[in-house]
């Protein structure tokens, strides 16, 4: 397992290789979203830090529709 996953495949089948390609830029794709994240949340932590006891949603119209009874 652990040879597969160093991208040993055991032969040269292209579906095999095309699919562990795939594969590995998917790996680096959501690596990259998670830095990109992780550093978003930093910044909403950064900015939360700095206005204590004020909420980000301040100032922002939210229309939620309000629930009706369900009918019998």
């Amino acid at each position: 397992m652990a040879k597969a996953l160093l991208g040993y495949v055991g032969g040269s089948d292209p579906r095999l290789l095309a699919e562990m390609r795939r594969l590995q830029q998917r790996v680096q794709d959501l690596e990259s979203e998670l830095v990109r994240i992780q550093s978003e949340k930093d910044a909403l932590s950064a900015a939360v830090a700095q206005h204590p006891g004020e909420s980000l949603l301040d100032g922002i119209d939210i229309d939620v529709p309000r629930a009706e009874p369900a009918l019998t």
